[in-house]
């Protein structure tokens, strides 16, 4: 968990990739793009997450003298390239999106501009950091909106699939809008607020529930909140938390902060019988925290149920991501440097989300002026111009009978990816984590709320410039042509 050098955190194909280009002195500059092809969890959007890892990982980017040992052990790489990883640094240059952003299929994540051998060898490493986090980011943004405004707290570490997973993703998790974490680690790395309460292990060391309550009360007393479902709820667990809270209002020694936790059982059912509890004897202003097992469903369907819960404590269907494991984040090939400039490269499939779009991209964000809300984004090629002052025109790429006509005036343009390395050096400067979870809870509000349901949410449409679309179909009839013979 140290921050150790991951050069090796790499597939075993890029390097042998590597010693290819290597020994057939082909070292050209070339583009590589990371995007993903669908939103995770049936989400209109996601969250991109991970950059701060890719910085430290890419500024420790080296072999050490173990490392070219070790690849000598396996008897497949020459000397002389062995020779070559002995000097090996980044050099290249990484534009990407920053943390925090709303994003959609298609649109490049992150750019990576550099000699193909340094290009190649940091792929696996980018998607690692990159799926994840973001992954998790989203998952958490989508728990946050069923929560609707109330706090949301990542509890996953003991379920998360290893210590990193847990620990990097609880980072992701404040990110995507979690108020805090239970992850001690994570809070100390990150300057994250920790948050916990207690387990039924402390009620169940003590002879009675209620002396274990008292005890609590006594050790945490501007901040109590009690775990009430180790024996029974109703009968034992709140009525024992009442006395417990009417014993400290006597004494003048009630927290501003006091509340009770539930963690099985019928949380809607149990949440309101506890508030009629609560109310009923003076303490209008005790908070109802709940855990079990939750996501995002779960938690809208227990607010739609009237459930009468505060806060939320949400651990493995969070931290694991449960219902999409995985991101599905690609790095492809988008341009070699040839006589002078950069030729387009294209994938074909016969899948068409699979074909990329070719050529070195940005990615610009049209918003509607009047709302502030988001249009579409668009993909076009570096080099090209927009202006909010001219007519522009939108068409979705796979249907081009589906178009749009802004008016000038009518919207407003935000170029997404910014630099980050230039020439192996870093340009970009973090924010902190709380930083980027403001920034993104900014970034979640320009979304229209259509596009936030839970299920069956609208699209937003990621669409080519004209420049770019015509690039990508001559490349496409040329390449198809070529293969029937034609």
């Amino acid at each position: 968990m140290s921050k150790h050098n991951l050069t090796l955190l790499t597939d075993f194909y890029e390097l042998t990739m590597m010693q290819g280009y290597f020994k057939y002195k082909n070292n050209d500059r070339v583009i590589f793009d990371v995007f993903y092809r669908e939103n995770p969890s049936g989400s209109g959007y996601a969250i991109c997450a991970g950059l701060e890892q890719i910085i430290e990982y890419i500024n420790s980017l080296s072999f050490t003298e173990e490392d070219i040992e070790y690849f000598r052990s396996l008897k497949i790489f020459d000397e002389d390239f062995l020779e070559y990883l002995r000097g090996f640094r980044f050099t290249g240059d990484i534009y990407a999106v920053p943390e925090g952003t709303v994003v959609f299929p298609m649109e490049p994540l992150l750019k990576v501009i550099a000699p193909i051998m340094e290009a190649q060898l940091i792929e696996t490493a980018l998607l690692n950091i990159i799926n994840h986090q973001s992954l998790i980011a989203t998952k958490a943004s989508r728990v946050v909106y069923a929560a609707g405004g109330q706090p949301v707290m990542e509890f996953g570490l003991r379920r998360a699939q290893g210590p990193d997973a847990g620990t990097l993703g609880a980072r992701a998790a404040i990110i995507g809008g979690c108020i805090g974490t239970s992850n001690v680690l994570s809070a100390k790395l990150y300057d994250l607020p920790a948050l916990g309460t207690h387990a039924h292990s402390w009620i169940m060391s003590y002879d009675d529930e209620l002396t274990a309550f008292r005890k609590y009360a006594e050790l945490y007393p501007h901040n109590t909140t009690l775990l009430v479902d180790t024996y029974d709820t109703l009968r034992s667990g709140v009525p024992n938390a009442i006395k417990v809270f009417k014993e400290l209002r006597e004494a003048g020694r009630l927290p501003e902060k006091y509340g009770i936790r539930l963690d099985s059982g019928d949380l809607a059912y149990l949440s309101k019988k506890a508030r009629k509890m609560l109310d009923e004897a003076g303490f209008k202003d005790a908070t109802i925290t709940a855990s079990s097992d939750l996501d995002e469903y779960i938690i809208d369907s227990l607010k739609a149920q009237g459930a009468k819960i505060d806060s939320w404590g949400v651990g493995t269907k969070l931290i694991t991501s449960k219902d999409w494991p995985a991101f599905g984040g690609v790095y492809k090939l988008a341009a070699v440097w040839k006589g002078g400039r950069f030729i387009p490269k294209i994938k074909l499939s016969e899948n068409q989300w699979k074909i990329t779009n070719p050529g070195n991209k940005k990615i610009i964000r049209v918003y509607e002026k009047e709302s502030g809300k988001v249009k579409a984004d668009l993909i076009a090629l570096a080099d090209e111009v927009f202006s909010p002052d001219k007519p522009l025109l939108l068409f979705d790429p796979h249907a081009t009978w589906k178009k749009t006509l802004l008016q000038p005036g009518t919207y407003t343009l935000r170029e997404l990816m910014v630099p980050v390395f230039l020439s192996g050096k870093c340009v970009y400067s973090s924010p902190s984590v709380m930083e980027i979870r403001e920034y993104c809870m900014k970034e979640q509000d320009s979304l229209w709320d259509e596009c936030r349901r839970l299920v069956n949410p609208h699209i937003v449409y990621v669409d080519l410039s004209h420049k770019l679309y015509n690039m990508k179909t001559r490349l496409l009839n040329k390449l198809t042509d070529n293969v029937k013979g034609l």
